[in-house]
């Protein structure tokens, strides 16, 4: 049934939230990098070289010991893949990430622009049906695909759907695109730094749009360790296409247990009746009693004696 009717029919709807979850993300950017160390303690010091060991060996293992060298610069440069809501780009931006990590360089600066065309067809052909009434749906309701990036890009901040850092990065990420998808000679002597620009641009733009942890309008401020939806948001076209069918609905005390298939929920059954504003949430979730946290699946004996 539709995510709206099942909630529907939730008794304690009123006190639960959309927990924005995603465990799409990659750090070790971070401790690949150059720090410093001199104020550090010996036992942290010793557990950041055992991090960087570790993460070598990680990156040995996934591409290679040929070159591994040159292989950790280009992971390094291109930085950390931000915690995002799985959705259809995470794929192919890492095929992208691991092209210029092998140091094909043309692949990624031509995968990456691909991708954040792709990114803008798949926004405006999700989001247009929500904006009939307004001038813009005129322009893009008969095609099935965008090549001029102007296009989506007006409508869709238009219609408050992109952000306005990642409209930047989407008209930053045009030029680029057009510059090296169209014959230029000049392409082979920044081709690196090209394909670094364009992977760098892409990364903002997932990470802005797509985010699950992060400070967003759709966010409820001041939680901590978790993100969770407004409740004016659950509504919203972008939220409501992307993050809602993925987002967990919890109440303060709900926790998780990794299995062999993945990420487990648990929850109370019943938080009472009544609706709490979003402030009320996260004050019930930041002061909650670790306690009463539940962290295994429920039993029928134990719903029978809540």
């Amino acid at each position: 049934m539709p995510i709206s009717e099942g909630k529907s029919r939730i008794p304690d709807a009123g006190r639960r939230r959309h927990l924005s979850w995603s465990f799409d993300f990659d750090s070790r950017a971070l401790t690949m990098g150059e720090v410093a160390l001199d104020d550090w303690e010996p036992e942290r010091l010793e557990m950041h070289r055992l991090n960087q060991a570790s993460h070598r060996e990680s990156m040995i293992h996934e591409f290679g010991e040929h070159s591994i060298d040159a292989k950790i610069e280009n992971f390094i440069a291109i930085g950390t893949k931000p915690f995002s809501v799985l959705s259809y780009h995470n794929a192919f931006n890492q095929q992208v990430r691991s092209a210029f990590v092998m140091g094909y360089y043309y692949p990624a600066l031509v995968g990456a622009c691909a991708l954040g065309e792709r990114i803008l067809n798949h926004l405006i052909l999700d989001m247009r049906d929500y904006f009939k009434s307004t001038p813009q749906y005129r322009h893009v309701y008969r095609k099935n695909s965008f090549d001029n990036w102007d296009m989506p890009i007006d409508a869709l901040e238009a219609w408050s759907i992109l952000l306005p850092e990642a409209v930047k990065e989407f008209r930053a990420l045009k030029a680029l695109r057009h510059r090296s998808i169209h014959f230029n000679v000049s392409t082979y002597s920044t081709l690196r730094d090209d394909a670094l620009a364009a992977i760098q641009h892409l990364r903002t733009i997932i990470e802005q749009q797509f985010g699950s942890f992060a400070q967003r309008p759709w966010f409820i401020s001041g939680t901590l360790g978790h993100c969770f939806i407004r409740k004016a948001y659950e509504d919203h076209p972008f939220v409501a296409t992307y993050f809602i069918p993925r987002c967990p609905f919890v109440g303060p005390l709900f926790g998780m247990g990794l299995t062999e298939e993945g990420w487990e929920f648990y929850d109370q059954p019943d938080y009472g009746d009544g609706d709490w504003t979003d402030e009320e949430f996260a004050v019930a979730y930041n002061e909650r009693d670790q306690t009463k946290v539940v962290t295994e699946k429920p039993t029928i004996e134990r719903l029978n004696a809540v």
